[in-house]
């Protein structure tokens, strides 16, 4: 996991260096010229101030590691360090809510809010999901199961971020039930600030849900029904058992972890469709900040999501993987 998550920051730092050398360079002159010009320190001419303010961009660069070669192994490491520890910079184009142009900042202050909505999102398809399957795989080959198949082939037909523009063309332009753009208009210090971002998360989450929902009732009934041919599923039809408590008691629990699997999938693979969804939406997280980061090429905020989505992809899979073992008695046993 470790080897997958620096091989990818080694890469994104090569593909970005030099940009990447050539903003820093330009956001430690500009600091130190903003140190100048509101500090206390006085000069006898301007000759004298600009010396002071090169050797000091000089002195930063060299601290920095930027007087080196962009392809040194030492200097590439020491990129990845810096962006390992968020020590990035400042951003020349964003800042938070509260005026905070640092990269870091800047990042942690989006990354609640993606989790948030894709989570929660991820959470209700498959409630929603594994009820529909269990029910429909009760019922083989009846209408409902058929409909249930089509429906999920029906709505993986359509990218979701089509989906996204006819959910805000019907519910916001047309019906007037929510707001066309997700983010919310009154400030984090607002005491009502939770409740308006709930209320303009609402319809990317619903999106969310319908568009995947049906696949996640295929896939449940998909399992269950290869489940319920089992020999030891006959064994308990032959004892009396009846057929919902088979299904529910036996069937569903021995589903338990490749359900567990394709959820911890789901909602790692989820991130990754964050960029359009949240632009589509204009929601306030990581997708549109990448969105933004990438037409302006702002290389520190592109390195630093780029970092964080890796590690959220990362943490997800481990956690499912340790889901799995968990759940299933035969890997525990292993």
């Amino acid at each position: 996991m470790f080897l997958v998550l620096f091989a990818i920051l080694f890469i994104t730092v090569i593909l970005l260096d030099s940009t990447f050398d050539r903003q820093q360079k330009e956001a430690i002159r500009n600091q130190v010229i903003e140190e100048v010009s509101q500090g206390t320190l006085k000069f006898e001419n301007s000759a004298e101030r600009s010396s002071y303010i090169n050797n000091q961009i000089q002195f930063r660069e060299k601290t920095s590691g930027l007087d080196q070669d962009s392809l040194n192994p030492s200097t590439l490491v020491h990129r990845v360090i810096s962006v390992i520890t968020f020590d990035l910079g400042k951003s020349s184009f964003f800042t938070t809510d509260y005026g905070s142009s640092n990269v870091k900042d800047i990042i942690f202050e989006k990354v609640p809010k993606t989790l948030l909505l894709f989570t929660t999102a991820t959470i209700c398809a498959f409630v929603i999901g594994i009820f529909l399957g269990t029910y429909v795989a009760g019922k083989e080959g009846s209408w409902w199961d058929k409909f249930n198949s089509n429906s999920a082939i029906f709505s993986n037909s359509f990218p979701s971020w089509w989906i996204a523009m006819l959910m805000i063309l019907i519910f916001a332009f047309t019906l007037h039930i929510f707001p066309s753009r997700a983010t919310p208009l009154s400030s984090p210090s607002d005491p009502t600030y939770v409740v308006d971002l709930l209320y303009h998360m609402a319809l990317p989450l619903i999106t969310l849900i319908i568009v995947s929902f049906g696949g996640v009732a295929y896939i449940v009934r998909y399992f269950l029904i290869n489940i319920l041919n089992e020999d030891f599923i006959h064994a308990k039809r032959t004892m009396g058992i009846s057929r919902r408590k088979i299904l529910y008691s036996h069937a569903l629990r021995n589903a338990g972890p490749p359900i567990a699997t394709t959820v911890g999938l789901a909602l790692a693979a989820s991130f990754g469709g964050a960029i359009i969804l949240e632009a589509v939406f204009d929601w306030p997280g990581m997708g549109k900040l990448y969105y933004d980061a990438i037409g302006l090429y702002d290389v520190p905020i592109i390195i630093g999501l780029t970092f964080i989505s890796t590690v959220i992809f990362l943490v997800t899979i481990f956690i499912t993987d340790i889901s799995y073992t968990l759940l299933d008695p035969r890997v525990k046993g292993n």
